[in-house]
């Protein structure tokens, strides 16, 4: 298959660039880390887009994680279609939410309580303000890498996005802001210890990705989430997840289950709005008691517990079994397998990292393990990689810094197809 031609992206592209700020609305798709016009996508079916011109690619993007039962899914198309018909917003209260929130408690035993919003940003600015009104103190820490979306006090080496760019975090945010910001090196939990004791009874919660997804897929150490549940305990700090990304994607309640660790508080998204924007946080039933109106801490939003995101989240993680996560951990353990082989016939130094159907190759000498060793990856050798594949038919992650997503319905000709171009590929840019 060859997907070079794509005349009409390149002309929609020339307009948008017109007419939005670098032609995307979200920075990373503008391809700067890998240069290159972006592709232009119609429609989508399964592990597959199709772009503008007719092009067809097996897609590894997967929407930034929120496809799990792969593209325009029939169950969840059907409920979207079910729920228009009935209205597409009401600013009330619905079925459809109580239904999401009850499958949703019943998967995370760390969600007593839940509040909708609609998007992730929403959910972790909500959180920061939440646990600060719980604990009287402002201070937060947040680890090197980690992206807990575009909040001011939030974006201080956040991870992919920003790293694209070079910028150590964004302009526009006033340093008073992000004052109470405070930075640990990812999975150090001896850090974050020192930086509590040298804060104390300042910080307010520590904020995670239980599995970074942002700097590329980066594991949590054994015992690293552990030692961050004890820490906050000795400390009087809340602990919270920033399951967005990893929520209900490498387990059915999300890596919390899949760790064994419960937070005080749990950020979501993606996956549970099974394809539509959406958020959510949630956690303790006494620090969800604290929110409007039973509570002082006021956050509300119009399209909050939207009854189309909600039908199709439903629909999504209804139809998300054993089953369904044994398959993804197949399917992820296969391409794992391949490209390690790949790479290792290649004599090409490579890292590929996975957890269940996350998975991202760092073209790097040693395992990663934190933001600094993610940026010892070979990003020139990535932006070759990634358009050999894409011309190929395979849609990568267009930054060398992004986890790549599989769905339930990648096959393992999907796999093998992906393993085999890929070895390729690595033979062209040598070429």
């Amino acid at each position: 298959m060859n997907c070079a031609n794509r005349p009409t992206s390149e002309s929609l592209y020339a307009e948008a660039c017109g007419l939005m700020p670098g032609g995307v609305n979200s920075p990373v798709r503008a391809f700067k880390a890998v240069a290159g016009t972006p592709v232009f996508f119609k429609n989508a079916k399964g592990s597959r887009l199709f772009d503008a011109d007719g092009n067809e690619y097996v897609d590894y993007v997967s929407s930034w994680g929120a496809i799990l039962l792969g593209h325009a899914d029939d169950r969840v198309v059907r409920a979207i279609a079910d729920a228009a018909a009935n209205g597409t917003s009401f600013g009330a209260p619905h079925e459809g939410e109580v239904r999401l929130a009850r499958e949703i408690l019943g998967r995370v035993p760390a969600v007593e309580m839940v509040r909708f919003v609609n998007s992730g940003t929403e959910a972790t600015l909500a959180t920061i303000r939440l646990v600060r009104a719980a604990t009287g103190r402002n201070k937060i820490v947040k680890f090197e890498g980690n992206y807990h979306g575009a909040v001011d006090s939030l974006l201080a080496k956040a991870g992919s996005g920003i790293a694209t760019f070079g910028l150590p975090d964004s302009a526009g945010v006033p340093k008073s802001i992000t004052h109470d910001t405070l930075l640990a090196r990812y999975n150090d939990s001896a850090h974050v210890e020192a930086i509590l004791e040298a804060n104390s009874n300042e910080v307010a919660a520590v904020m995670v990705e239980p599995i970074a997804g942002n700097m590329g897929l980066v594991p949590p150490d054994p015992g690293f989430l552990l030692k961050l549940r004890e820490i906050c305990d000795h400390h009087g700090v809340l602990l919270v997840f920033d399951e967005v990304m990893t929520g209900f994607r490498v387990a059915k309640g999300g890596a919390s289950e899949r760790y064994g660790i419960k937070p005080d508080l749990v950020c979501m998204g993606k996956v549970i709005g099974g394809g539509l924007p959406v958020g959510a946080y949630g956690g303790r039933k006494e620090l969800m008691n604290l929110v409007a109106p039973i509570g002082p801490m006021y956050q509300a939003g119009t399209l909050s517990g939207n009854p189309l995101a909600m039908a199709a989240g439903y629909a999504a993680l209804s139809n998300l079994d054993d089953a369904s996560y044994d398959l993804l951990e197949h399917t992820g353990a296969r391409l794992e397998a391949g490209l390690n082989q790949v790479f290792g016939v290649a004599g090409v130094p490579a890292q590929v990292q996975r957890v269940g159907s996350m998975i991202s190759v760092f073209l790097t000498s040693e395992p990663v393990h934190n933001y600094d060793e993610a940026g010892t990856t070979d990003k020139p050798l990535f932006a070759k990689l990634f358009h050999s594949m894409l011309d190929k038919g395979f849609y990568l992650p267009p930054s060398a810094l992004e986890a790549w997503f599989l769905t339930t319905s990648h096959t393992n000709e999907d796999i093998d197809r992906t393993v085999e171009a890929f070895a390729q590929s690595l033979k062209d840019v040598a070429a």
